[in-house]
């Protein structure tokens, strides 16, 4: 049996009449006829009693009805399942994000909006360091990544990027630190002579950039303690472990004895990044612009790409 036998067959058994299911499905009633003549041959028995004045469902017809519904319905659901996965509305989207990420506010603008217009697309998200994501994405793990990547960060010529956020770096200090009260910014060099709360976990963005600045100071950053989550970190130097750099967006984290200061150099500007394969599907094409529009709407306007921002 086919879908189409089983659509005639339902048909029939529905209408309980040859002319009126032909009328129904568009056909011709002879076709008809012989689809549901064959079914009866290949299934060995007979499933409509035909007399000059009724058609009649056998019991056969019956329980094969029940079972030709849902499979039909099962095909048909799979049919229109693909066709809107071929447009980019159903399906599933995988995309990593680093910590900082569900800080800002684009976040949640961004998932809500997305799901209001692909309601049936899936969502699996994966919390993942920056270098964790751009392996992902080479290896066809990630279908989007959401990063925040140092500055002199280029990316793989099958990468298309667009930045969707802008902020800067920021030295976090315990509140009864000798930095704290001191008035204005500060220069990296005077974080020389502390111990720092660093990212145990190689590959972090914002780790990979503090460094840099810590070099371009002068000074290698001595470690008092590392953790694997950047809002630990910042839990470590509210209990006056070390201090750290850290995204400004950490100043709304609500971890109480912890002050952030300025830092003065150009260097502490940071990035948060939306990426996919050039090669992406329709799917990640559409989350990618929805983060772009979220972005519009959080924020000040933004460079469209990586590429032009210098790549």
């Amino acid at each position: 049996m086919d879908y189409r036998q089983l659509r005639y067959f339902i048909a029939v058994a529905e209408e309980l009449s040859f002319s009126r299911a032909a009328k129904r499905l568009h056909v011709s009633q002879p076709p008809l006829s012989t689809q549901i003549k064959a079914m009866e041959e290949e299934l060995g028995t007979q499933l409509l009693s035909r007399t000059r004045r009724a058609v009649e469902l056998t019991q056969a017809g019956h329980l094969l009805l029940e079972h030709a519904r849902r499979a039909v319905g099962e095909l048909d659901l799979a049919s229109e399942t693909v066709r809107r996965a071929a447009r980019g509305e159903a399906g599933v989207v995988r995309v990593g994000f680093t910590d900082s990420v569900p800080m800002l506010d684009m976040f949640a603008e961004l998932f809500r909006s997305f799901r209001a217009s692909y309601p049936r697309v899936k969502i699996e998200l994966r919390h993942m360091s920056t270098a964790k994501q751009l392996q992902a994405m080479a290896d066809a793990e990630l279908d989007v990544a959401i990063m925040r990547p140092p500055l002199d960060f280029r990316p793989a010529a099958d990468l298309q990027v667009h930045v969707v956020w802008r902020d800067r770096l920021m030295a976090f200090l315990p509140l009864d630190h000798p930095l704290a009260a001191a008035p204005g910014k500060l220069q990296m060099a005077d974080l020389a002579d502390y111990e720092f709360v660093g990212m145990a976990e190689s590959g972090c963005g914002v780790g990979d950039q503090a460094a840099m600045l810590c070099r371009r100071a002068g000074f290698v950053p001595r470690i008092a303690q590392e953790a694997h989550e950047l809002r630990t970190v910042l839990s470590l130097v509210a209990a006056g472990i070390g201090i750290s750099v850290l995204p400004s967006c950490y100043q709304q984290a609500g971890v109480m004895n912890v002050v952030a200061k300025t830092l003065d150099t150009p260097d502490a500007e940071s990035r948060m990044l939306v990426a996919m394969r050039s090669s992406a599907s329709l799917l990640p094409r559409r989350f990618v612009e929805c983060a772009l529009q979220a972005a519009s709407r959080s924020g000040p306007p933004l460079a469209a790409e990586v590429a032009a921002a210098g790549r």
